[in-house]
């Protein structure tokens, strides 16, 4: 009897030694490349108060990772049109960031570029971002509006793509987002385009249904959207939701 009393009286500490039953997760996240440095610092941040979470990133251009919806658990785009699919594989879509467009050129910008014409010389060797994904889409949207007709030397699967372009002097000139040009750092420089002949850029997020962790990923992008990551965005360069 003393030796089940004892057991007995073990029990309830065994059982607080536990994790309350929630053990560790991992959230998968496609994000699109633009993202890379913000989400890494997003996640970190995140992760302070809900200690159980890891995070796996996929970072490249929109229109390859929403083809993966099934290997993650949040897609985050760098547009609307990008997350149209069936209304099974995606949860409400909520914006949580906003970007604009720049020419990005070689250190000191030694052609003279000075705006949106120049890039439709023939001797000027442009990148574009993909004619299928979000950063081709803006950029066709900016040239016409400027009335500017462009015959990319290539189209590059994402925004940091076109800048690798740039900075390897492979390409004169490309259209990038403009916080990609803090990645760039001095390998690079940008011509502004005036806002009148701009987009705006919009970074919708959404936790994926088939999701095995559903409620942490749509948790995570309510986040996402509040003030506390909005803060961390504009540290990058993103403009407010």
């Amino acid at each position: 009897m003393r030796v089940l009393a004892a057991f007995l009286l073990l029990l309830p500490l065994a059982a607080g030694c536990g994790t309350g039953g929630e053990g560790p997760v991992t959230l998968r996240i496609l994000a699109d490349s633009s993202l890379t440095e913000v989400m890494a610092d997003l996640t970190a941040v995140y992760r302070q108060s809900h200690r159980h979470l890891r995070f796996r990133l996929r970072l490249d251009g929109s229109q390859i990772i929403t083809g993966e919806l099934d290997k993650g658990d949040v897609v985050i785009t760098a547009d609307a049109r990008s997350l149209r699919s069936p209304d099974e594989e995606l949860e409400p879509a909520r914006t949580i960031a906003r970007n604009s467009l720049t020419i990005a050129v070689a250190p000191g910008n030694p052609l003279r570029v000075r705006n949106l014409v120049r890039l439709a010389e023939r001797r000027m060797k442009v990148v574009l971002g993909p004619s299928t994904g979000p950063l081709g889409r803006y950029s066709q949207q900016v040239l016409a509006s400027a009335g500017v007709v462009v015959k990319p030397r290539s189209e590059e699967a994402s925004a940091r793509a076109v800048l690798s372009m740039v900075r390897s002097g492979e390409a004169d000139a490309g259209l990038v987002y403009i916080t990609d040009m803090k990645w760039a750092g001095a390998a690079a420089s940008s011509v502004a385009i005036p806002a009148a002949q701009n987009v705006t850029v919009v970074y919708p997020a959404a936790a994926i249904s088939e999701s095995p962790h559903r409620d942490e990923a749509a948790a995570f992008v309510n986040w996402l959207a509040g003030p506390e990551a909005t803060a961390l965005f504009n540290k990058y360069g993103f403009q407010s939701p």
